[in-house]
């Protein structure tokens, strides 16, 4: 098992990027790996309720799922 840290930069004015730290956890999670994600630069906006709610980027599932799953999976948010 390996220990990620997966880094997030882009908020709500690139959803797809926004969303990738998340995405990328969940698909590590499932692998077996510990995540843990860091937030920065425009990026802790998204988790704000009404940006959490309405951001789904292209070919991803919405972020408020993800960010679900990575409560559930205990995964660490540092903003």
């Amino acid at each position: 098992m390996a220990k990620l840290l997966l880094t997030g930069t882009h908020g709500s004015d690139d959803p797809t990027r926004a969303t990738m730290p998340f995405h990328v956890a969940k698909g590590a999670i499932e692998a077996g790996h510990q995540v843990s994600i860091s937030l920065m630069a425009d990026a802790p906006v998204v988790l704000k309720n009404e940006v959490r709610d309405a951001l789904t980027g292209f070919a991803v599932p919405p972020l408020k799922d993800l960010l679900q799953f990575a409560i559930e999976n205990g995964v660490r948010v540092y903003v």
